[in-house]
C-alpha cells in the first residue's frame, strides 16, 4: 500500500484538491482576501481554497501536531523593504492565519484533522486514510518508471 511519501507532492496535492473540493465551502471574503502580507493581490487560482486546504492536510499529516502559527511562517515569504528606490534589504512576512484558521476548522469539521490539547492540530485515522488512499490512486496513475517499485 502506497502511503504520502511514497508519491510526489504536486501530484499528491492536485489529486487530493479534487477530492477535497466538493467538501468544502469557500467562503465569500477568499475572493478578496490576500494570502499572505507580502502579496500584493488575492490569489487567482481558481480552485485556490481546495489546493491550500489539501496542502494543509499534508503539512498537518507530516509535522503534526502543528499550529497555525508554525503554518503561517510555512505560507510566508518575504516582503520588500522600502518602496521608494528599494534601499532596505527585504523582510520575512507570514502567511494569512485566517485563511489557515478556517480550513483547518473545515478540516475538522470532515473529521480530517483534531485538535490536540495545547499542541495544534493533528491528522485522524480518517485523514490518514483518505492521504494514503489518494496516493494508491496517484501512484497507479503516474507513468514514472522509477516509482515502479512502490506499486
Amino acid at each position: 500500500m502506497a502511503t504520502m511519501y511514497d508519491v510526489p507532492v504536486d501530484d499528491l496535492i492536485e489529486a487530493l484538491a479534487d477530492e477535497l473540493e466538493d467538501e468544502l465551502e469557500e467562503p465569500e471574503w477568499n475572493q478578496f482576501a490576500k494570502a499572505g502580507v507580502d502579496r500584493e493581490l488575492p490569489p487567482e487560482q481558481e480552485n485556490f481554497w481546495a489546493i491550500r486546504a489539501a496542502s494543509l492536510l499534508r503539512k498537518v499529516a507530516d509535522r503534526g501536531p502543528i499550529g497555525v502559527e508554525r503554518l503561517s511562517t510555512e505560507y510566508g515569504g518575504s516582503k520588500n523593504g522600502s518602496n521608494r528606490y528599494q534601499v532596505a534589504p527585504d523582510k520575512r512576512a507570514d502567511g494569512s492565519r485566517n485563511v489557515i484558521r478556517t480550513i483547518l476548522q473545515q478540516l475538522e469539521e470532515q473529521d480530517l484533522v483534531e485538535t490536540a490539547e495545547g499542541q495544534g492540530r493533528r491528522i485522524t485515522p480518517e485523514g490518514r486514510s483518505l492521504l494514503d488512499e489518494t496516493a494508491g490512486t496517484v501512484l497507479e496513475d503516474l507513468d514514472r518508471p522509477e516509482l515502479e517499485r512502490y506499486a
